[in-house]
């Protein structure tokens, strides 16, 4: 309402590495009156009682007890994408704040650069970019192929949102779906792709040419992939991530490369990010890795700044919050 106070919402900073975004800025401000974390310890007997809610984008700012303590009237913590494995969801119920997230927006595009992390690693086209533009390049090499995407088998470990859209994209190449899930789909689900579920993840691995990880990072997804489920898959295989680096279990994945217990690799995520620059997964040829990229589109990063606004809103209002998360 005209003249109204605006809602005094925490965020880390704006633009930088990990600030919000300076073009989403006019719209926040028109709903919130927003305090960075800097003018928040500078100014800390004032805004404590004020903040109602905190807006955490690249997963800032950090919340812990301390600064729960500090903020008395907070309510509801929005955060930006998927993963929450980044908030200890228990410590903030104790404190009767809520959370959100924004699901539903970044699963096309994820799903997208699933699907462009499987053609890249197949038909090689960093290495053949390489190639291309090397001056060193005289030549190209008639025996220089990849491997068929069209027709392969894809196993999808996490049938989600993000999961389904993959198989969606898949099957317009003809792939084979098998898949992996807590629950299984309904018939009907399964039919529109044309996929078929594995009860047993190493069933799974030991069918599929490339096995795409799109599961949410909890204490049971934690090292999911591992050394015996790398030595079950096909030595033709391609592990594929594009969920949370720590669903793979690092190490021993670069044994596998190395090795060649699978054929490559293709990772959206690893941890840290990002790695050391003397990490031997950069140091492989048959490794593609992007920086975190899955949702980092203009318009689906616009969108996830509306849902956090929608929830944030809805929250502080005493309504039912758009994508609350539940313990």
């Amino acid at each position: 309402m005209e003249g109204q106070e605006l809602p005094y919402v925490l965020i880390d900073c704006i633009g930088g590495k990990h600030g919000v975004y300076e073009d989403h800025v006019e719209f926040l401000e028109k709903h919130f009156h927003l305090v960075t974390m800097k003018e928040y310890l500078e100014n800390k007997k004032f805004l404590s009682k004020k903040i109602r809610a905190i807006y955490m984008w690249y997963h800032k700012p950090v919340i812990n007890e301390e600064l729960l303590q500090s903020l008395p009237n907070l309510k509801i913590v929005a955060n930006s994408g998927v993963g929450i494995d980044h908030l200890d969801l228990k410590l903030l119920s104790s404190y009767g704040v809520k959370v959100s997230n924004t699901p539903f927006v970044v699963s096309t595009d994820t799903a997208d650069l699933g699907m462009a992390l499987m053609l890249a690693s197949s038909r090689r086209l960093v290495e053949g970019y390489q190639m291309a533009v090397s001056p060193d390049t005289e030549y190209f090499p008639a025996d220089w192929v990849g491997a068929e995407v069209s027709g392969a088998t894809l196993g999808i470990v996490g049938m989600g949102n993000i999961g389904y859209k993959v198989a969606e994209r898949a099957k317009a190449f003809e792939m084979k779906i098998l898949y992996h899930n807590r629950n299984q789909r309904n018939k009907e689900e399964e039919s529109s792709v044309g996929a078929i579920y594995c009860k047993k993840i190493d069933d799974l691995l030991r069918q599929s040419d490339f096995v795409l990880l799109s599961v949410n990072l909890t204490p049971q997804t934690c090292r999911l992939i591992g050394k015996r489920e790398l030595e079950l898959m096909k030595p033709t295989a391609t592990l594929i991530n594009i969920s949370r680096g720590l669903v793979v279990d690092q190490d021993a994945l670069v044994e596998a490369l190395q090795n060649r217990v699978i054929k490559a690799a293709a990772l959206d995520v690893t941890y840290p990010e990002p790695l050391p620059r003397d990490h031997p997964l950069l140091q492989l040829r048959n490794v593609v890795i992007t920086p975190h990229i899955g949702s980092a589109t203009k318009k689906t990063r616009r969108l996830m700044m509306e849902n956090m606004t929608d929830s944030i809103e809805a929250g502080l209002a005493g309504l039912p919050v758009p994508n609350e998360v539940l313990l």
